[in-house]
């Protein structure tokens, strides 16, 4: 097995110089000159693009229609909602010149934008007619970070915000449940192959503003949890500070019902996270920029190198062929392993010879098989397809084997040095909150004893998964 392990720090005993080795040796991303904010290498950013794309999709199933709204918010406008002000404050970065004078209003660069999207739904909502008004922004929000780490909390980053409008709470808690299930979920188990914990937050973590806050929490390779997308329930506190009302079918005037979600470059933090080993990356394939790379070990290799290549685009398949044989095969070799590229095909003169090439799988730990070359298509579609599906099993089992289930605060928080701890919510309370986060450990997320999701945080009878996070 090729092993990049002189070049990353082992996961064991330094995991996070481990994760910021891996996004640099993998060329992902680099600090930005400004404290907190990152560059998106083009890698990294091609792992974004695929994501992006796959949430984009879903999230046009649901009858969302993307539109974009300004980077600057008037500062009066998060006044109005008391508690979102509140929530957001710390992480305020506020223009106060602009032109060479100083602004009548200071503007608030957007750290997320239910504020100003409530302010234009109150514009075109008029009556019932008009709804539900279902909107979604690819854009970056700014929220200024004390303790900035790459792709899990950056001061600036990419996103998609969500925010719609609805004439019943029913209607508007429907919608937020399908986004949270039917777009972050999908998403999060299919394209990026990590297992999550679906539930509710509690009161204390809930979204400023919001009546209920429903998350997925993944497992890192360290044992701690990492929220990777949120769908809130907004009830008609926002309506009522920005007007959002409607003429009913009985001739009344009745305020919205609205909703927000959203998803960040966080999900490529997690994806490094969950799936990477000692050796760097491992990215899904479903994601990955380059499934598939060609090795010609040889000049004289080059040419079924292309052909290869060629014949796998023509099946759908992203490849790229590493014609550099100027350099040392096993330095190529090594940093196609540590970019986490699912598949590697070594083709030599003496492969060649055999009519065979020899295929590396690095989601199977990087196993090798000489395959003859009339099969290579075969072989690699099918490993593609089946490799991701064996990336979201091993997941699911180290999930699964490093929660624990107890029944006090102390066990849990014993339980969370190593991994995730589950308990009845009732035998925490907020005093429990409290201890619990004495030791640096919160409630992740609140579930029902089946695994749904509970539709009001003081069910009897709760489940809750606690953990260290990021």
């Amino acid at each position: 097995m090729t092993t990049t392990r002189s070049v990353l720090a082992s996961q064991a005993a330094d995991y996070p110089r481990w994760f910021q080795d891996v996004i640099a040796k993998a060329e992902l991303a680099d600090n930005g000159p400004v404290r907190g904010t990152m560059v998106v290498r083009p890698y990294g950013y091609g792992i974004w693009e695929l994501l992006q794309e796959a949430m984009n999709r879903r999230i046009k199933a649901t009858g969302a229609a993307n539109a974009y709204f300004p980077l600057l918010i008037p500062e009066s406008y998060l006044q109005r909602e008391a508690e979102h002000v509140e929530g957001f404050s710390p992480e305020l970065a506020v223009v106060t010149h602009a032109g060479g004078k100083q602004l009548e209003e200071p503007a608030v660069i957007r750290p997320t934008s239910e504020t100003v999207i409530g302010e234009y739904m109150a514009k075109w909502i008029q009556s019932y007619r008009d709804l539900p008004l279902l909107l979604n922004q690819w854009a970056n929000a700014v929220r200024w970070e004390l303790r900035p780490r790459l792709f899990l909390r950056t001061t600036e980053f990419l996103w998609q915000e969500g925010h719609t409008a609805h004439a019943t709470f029913e209607d508007a808690r429907a919608y937020a449940t399908k986004i949270l299930n039917d777009v972050y979920r999908d998403v999060m188990v299919n394209v990026l192959a990590i297992p999550v914990t679906v539930g509710r937050k509690t009161r204390r973590e809930r979204f400023a503003g919001a009546i209920n806050t429903m998350t997925l929490e993944a497992m890192t390779g360290d044992g701690k949890a990492l929220q990777m997308c949120t769908s809130h329930e907004l009830g008609q506190n926002f309506a009522r500070a920005f007007d959002i009302d409607y003429l009913s079918s009985d001739g009344r005037r009745e305020l919205a019902w609205t909703t927000s979600w959203g998803s960040t470059t966080r999900m490529v933090g997690g994806l490094i996270m969950v799936h990477g080993d000692d050796d760097g990356l491992r990215i899904p394939p479903a994601v990955a920029p380059i499934q598939v790379v060609v090795l010609a070990v040889r000049d004289e290799t080059i040419e079924a190198a292309q052909r290869i290549a060629k014949d796998l685009a023509a099946a759908g398949v992203r490849v790229t062929v590493d014609d550099r044989t100027d350099q040392p095969f096993g330095r190529r070799a090594v940093n196609w392993e540590l970019k986490g590229v699912p598949i590697r095909i070594e083709l030599g003169p003496r492969d060649l010879a055999a009519d065979v090439a020899t295929v590396v799988r690095r989601l199977r730990d990087s196993t090798k098989t000489a395959v003859i070359l009339s099969e290579l298509k075969s072989t690699v579609v099918h490993a593609i397809d089946t490799d991701q599906a064996h990336l979201l099993e091993e997941a699911t089992a180290r999930h699964t084997a490093r929660t624990t289930a107890v029944s006090t605060v102390d066990e849990a928080v014993e339980a969370a040095a190593s991994g995730w701890a589950s308990l009845p919510y009732d035998a925490i309370g907020e005093e429990g909150e409290d201890r619990l986060a004495e030791s640096g450990v919160t409630v992740r997320c609140l579930q029902r004893p089946d695994g749904t999701l509970p539709l009001d945080d003081a069910e009897p009878g709760l489940i809750a998964y606690v953990a260290r996070s990021y």
